[in-house]
């Protein structure tokens, strides 16, 4: 793939795959990268293992198709008529220069963090189930998907995502077709589920300890999360930006609205057959049971058993040869899909907004040169970021998000107010983002463990998604009242969101969707019993 898109002649063919991308490969790779190994593995091990866990998992797609509809009226239009490369920039024409640097940062601390959660789990995991040392399979991630970042850039990323998106779904169908089969002999079936894992929908409100996936904060801490994640992330938005007109990227989000749900609902359904599985199986328990008291063993000491490791049992444990190897390699491809998403948007990031921004604007040749350097760089940040993480009691799809949610809110808010706001200055705005950011750190409960601190505090991190959106947008109005500077007012895109964009199909199917989402999750334990 790296060969074949080798030939890149500047920044809006290396990093925007020459704006000429359609809607279905976009889709795929935006998929690929959301719903990529983490979720393969975590989210049927969240449903089917974990204490607290269960069907709840779907609430985190309730928000989605909300999410899609903000976007698409609110942010894309704006940001895609800009022409950009790095979305930071955008910020930077009506604030200022300090502000762009401060979400640039931003941005890069939470997803090379994230990913290399991302990364090292996936290691560590494979070493447990095929025992070899997660330092290899580490390199065997990073340095293939370095390789291919670094000669083919975005379309290699897109179109590498797409068939790792296309192997992922099948591994997951053919995991769902034998663990139907294996469960119902087994009895698992037979058994049923405990009622507490089927339960989607709970009115709980995330605070204190156990609550956990409530509905008003999987709809209001989601929205936000979603709408920040799709379009104020650089590895989301820069697909976005590659698109060819607007047409396409609302395709792309209509696509995304409606197809994130029934693949979630998959990696549901698999995770509860498999969970019966191991309920059902003794040696399917104990196999789980001794590898992590080998590799986990804080885990292990807790009475507790590593939930993400019940995929690669089943995998090694119970499929065919041949169906073993493909499985391996889709986590393998998936792992690689999120890591080239992340090193190709924190290069385009790094050379935009440090080295071809101001006056300094870099020749053709030296920006090819820079932004390659950047991508190797880039890569091996991850990858060192990867050793860092380890031994967290959650599954690892979670620690990603709650890092993640510290950070969406702030820059939600930012990109919201320099399309809608002529009142707040960028001392107002600098002021918010840091405030709001050092806030959710301190109630992140998550953060706190990854540091080894206890403050008591137990809030669940869906919240930080709201929380920093209120933080920064009150911080940012009292500060600018405060120092009264003058707002930047010039270099914006004008924008009005038409009639015809609000009353459009794309809105009307997937206010529909949500509806019908939550419908069908209140039904989901009549359905399953």
């Amino acid at each position: 793939m790296g060969f074949f898109f080798k030939e890149n002649k500047d920044s809006k063919d290396y990093f925007l795959g020459g704006r000429n991308m359609g809607w279905f490969p976009l889709s795929l790779s935006t998929m690929a990268t959301q719903l990529s190994a983490i979720s393969f593995i975590s989210a049927p091990a969240f449903v089917g293992l974990k204490l607290n866990g269960g069907m709840k998992w779907l609430t985190f797609e309730f928000a989605v198709p909300l999410a899609m509809i903000g976007i698409l009226l609110l942010v894309i239009p704006p940001l895609f008529r800009s022409g950009v490369v790095s979305i930071y920039e955008f910020v930077e024409r009506r604030f200022s220069a300090s502000t762009r640097l401060i979400l640039s940062v931003v941005f890069q601390l939470s997803r090379a963090l994230g990913t290399g959660v991302m990364v090292y789990t996936i290691a560590i995991i494979l070493q447990a189930v095929l025992d070899i040392e997660y330092v290899y399979t580490i390199l065997i991630i990073g340095i293939i998907t370095i390789i291919y970042s670094f000669f083919g850039g975005m379309k290699a990323v897109v179109y590498g995502d797409a068939i790792q998106m296309l192997l992922l779904f099948g591994g997951l169908l053919v995991c769902l077709i034998y663990g139907w089969y294996l469960a119902d002999a087994s009895g698992g079936l037979a058994n049923g589920f405990s009622q507490d894992r089927l339960q989607v929908i709970d009115f709980n409100f995330g605070i204190g300890e156990g609550e956990e996936y409530g509905f008003w904060p999987m709809i209001l801490g989601g929205f936000f999360l979603y709408v920040s994640y799709y379009g104020c992330d650089q590895t989301q938005a820069q697909r976005m930006l590659s698109a060819k007109n607007e047409k396409t990227i609302r395709q792309l989000l209509l696509a995304n609205g409606l197809l994130r749900f029934p693949v979630v609902l998959v990696y549901c359904i698999m995770g509860l057959l498999i969970g019966a599985l191991v309920t059902s199986s003794p040696d399917f328990f104990n196999e789980i049971a001794a590898i992590t008291q080998k590799y986990f063993p804080k885990e292990a000491a807790n009475g507790g058993i590593k939930a993400d490791l019940m995929i690669p049992v089943f995998i090694i444990k119970y499929l065919p040869h041949g169906f073993i190897g493909l499985l391996m390699v889709a986590i393998l491809s998936a792992a690689m899909s999120s890591l080239s998403s992340t090193v190709n948007s924190l290069s385009a990031v790094s050379v935009e907004d440090f080295f071809n921004r101001g006056k300094i604007k870099l020749e053709t040749k030296r920006y090819m040169f820079t932004s390659k350097v950047a991508v190797i760089f880039w890569g091996v940040v991850v990858l060192a970021c990867s050793f860092l993480f380890g031994g967290n009691k959650n599954t690892v799809i979670e620690i990603i998000n709650a890092i993640g949610s510290v950070f969406y809110g702030p820059v939600l808010v930012t990109f919201l107010l320099a399309i809608f706001s002529k009142k707040v200055n960028h001392i107002g705005m600098n002021a918010g983002i840091i405030v709001a950011v050092l806030i959710n750190l301190i109630f992140s409960k998550t953060m706190q463990e990854i540091v080894g601190l206890d403050l008591g505090i137990d809030i669940f991190w869906i919240w930080l998604n709201f929380t920093g959106v209120i933080i920064s947008l009150v911080v940012a109005y009292l500060v600018t009242f405060l120092t009264r500077a003058a707002p930047k007012k010039t270099g914006g895109i004008a924008f009005k969101i038409k009639r015809t964009d609000v009353f459009s199909k794309e809105v009307y199917i997937l206010a529909v969707f949500f509806v019908v989402i939550l419908v069908f999750s209140y039904y989901v334990p009549q359905i399953f019993s």
